[in-house]
């Protein structure tokens, strides 16, 4: 990412700044949450979302109706990776997408194809408790607090229930009990290719099973 004000690249994967004015400085920016799922799905919980325009002023074009307007349609579509890396983890192929969370200098990846699976994790990193909501049908893993509270899915990915059998809706920001006496705040995380998650978080642990070097 490029900072305009001071001329500097961060890097999206640690926060740090590397290059330009701020680097080497010891700043790091704050991680805010990022979802990652499908225009039908947002829009139907957003309908007055609005759009970008396509015509940018430059030549890269977004109309290519093959590629489905994504200037990365084809390195998103194809197995092969544009950045060397030099440590990699067979745990899972380099780029299968992972939700990314790191609390208390504890990283770890959430599988998304695992998640299929188990659309509902409760855990712990760092000392911070983490309920992980995914909706299968959008592919969009949501992190949030869960202060105490085991979370189980029901047949609605937006909606689980806690403990007493108590239903919570899943909303963008935040987890909020039927009866709205209680909400729980979304965390930070975001969507990664495993390969570049585990090159710069190689004591990272992975959902399932602890990753190690290799």
């Amino acid at each position: 990412m490029y900072d305009s004000g001071t001329r500097t690249l961060w890097h999206s994967l640690t926060g740090e700044p590397v290059i330009g004015e701020l680097a080497f400085s010891g700043k790091r920016f704050t991680q805010l949450p990022l979802t990652l799922t499908t225009w039908g799905d947002w829009l139907e919980k957003n309908p007055e979302t609005t759009v970008l325009s396509l015509d940018t002023g430059y030549d890269r074009t977004y109309r290519n109706l093959n590629k489905r307007g994504s200037a990365y349609y084809d390195y998103f579509n194809s197995p092969e990776w544009m950045f060397p890396t030099f440590q990699t983890n067979e745990a899972l192929d380099l780029k299968d997408r992972v939700l990314a969370l790191n609390f208390g200098d504890s990283p770890k990846a959430y599988s998304l194809e695992a998640l299929q699976e188990t659309p509902v994790v409760n855990d712990t990193l760092g000392g911070q408790e983490v309920v992980v909501v995914f909706n299968p049908l959008a592919e969009a893993a949501r992190p949030y607090d869960r202060d105490g509270h085991t979370f189980t899915p029901t047949q609605d990915p937006d909606v689980i229930l806690d403990e007493s059998g108590v239903e919570w809706r899943v909303e963008e920001d935040t987890l909020i009990q039927s009866d709205g006496t209680e909400t729980l705040a979304r965390l930070p995380g975001h969507v990664s290719y495993w390969f570049g998650w585990f090159a710069f978080h190689p004591e990272t642990e992975l959902f399932g099973e602890i990753s190690s070097g290799g």
